[in-house]
């Protein structure tokens, strides 16, 4: 099985689908957007059949189907490049990420079938890839108003759960010897947020505080706020919302 880069193995596990997923996901997605002006040039309608594959190793290529019958894995959509100069390009490349979508639910419950998964195994790789955003979701920036959407709706229901009190302005760090169920709890209810400075994902160990004006969080590292600071402060705000000028 071709990995990408001539690497070749099978992912028997429901560990490693998932990552063959993710890694064949993250390649099809840099073909669509970072990658995009050389994926648009490599699909010239002049050529045979064309499929966009994606690799374990993140890497993305535009090629011709594979002449083993039947395939290896199953094969991406036969023929993205004939209709590249037939239609926009935006529906052009949100035409192959849907397909692109499939191809990789595809490829993955291939090898649930091969390895013979039972049904709880197939039911929690399906539980992993669906809590990724698809293909066409972070192409057509779908993924990111949900991402905005659903941290609202956290921001506000933490704070006001809460009562505005000095519990619900921020978030200590939870301890190591805390049981499996509290922490499952935790980062269910917050592992998604992203930090207003950084952008990057809360985890349980570190330290995180809610702005009371804009109800963002934030890493405390990111705004120079620590626990011990944050014991003391009645109404948090955020560099940003503290550089905003009073409004009349």
């Amino acid at each position: 099985m071709d990995g990408g880069g001539g690497v070749q193995y099978n992912p028997s596990t429901v560990e490693e689908v998932f990552r063959d997923f993710k890694g064949r996901r993250a390649g099809m997605i840099k073909a669509l957007t970072t990658d995009v002006e050389e994926f648009y040039m490599q699909c010239d309608p002049e050529k045979e059949n064309l499929c966009l594959y994606g690799f374990p190793s993140e890497q993305w290529e535009v090629n011709l189907p594979a002449e083993e019958v039947p395939p290896d894995i199953p094969e991406p959509v036969l023929g993205i490049n004939f209709a590249r100069d037939g239609m926009r390009e935006k529906d052009w490349l949100s035409l192959i990420a849907v397909h692109s979508d499939a191809w990789l639910l595809a490829v993955a419950f291939y090898f649930a079938a091969r390895f013979a998964f039972d049904k709880a195994d197939r039911k929690r790789l399906f539980n992993m890839i669906n809590d990724l955003p698809t293909i066409f979701e972070v192409f057509n920036g779908t993924a990111k108003k949900q991402q905005k959407e659903k941290s609202s709706v956290l921001n506000h229901n933490s704070n006001k759960s809460k009562s505005n009190s000095k519990a619900g302005k921020y978030l200590k760090s939870q301890p190591k010897d805390e049981d499996e169920g509290l922490d499952e709890d935790y980062d269910d209810e917050h592992g998604e947020t992203l930090c207003g400075a950084c952008g990057e994902n809360h985890a349980s160990d570190e330290f995180w505080i809610c702005c009371d004006m804009c109800e963002n969080w934030f890493h405390g590292k990111c705004v120079k706020i620590t626990p011990a600071r944050a014991e003391h402060i009645k109404q948090y705000k955020c560099p940003s919302c503290s550089n905003k000028r009073a409004r009349p």
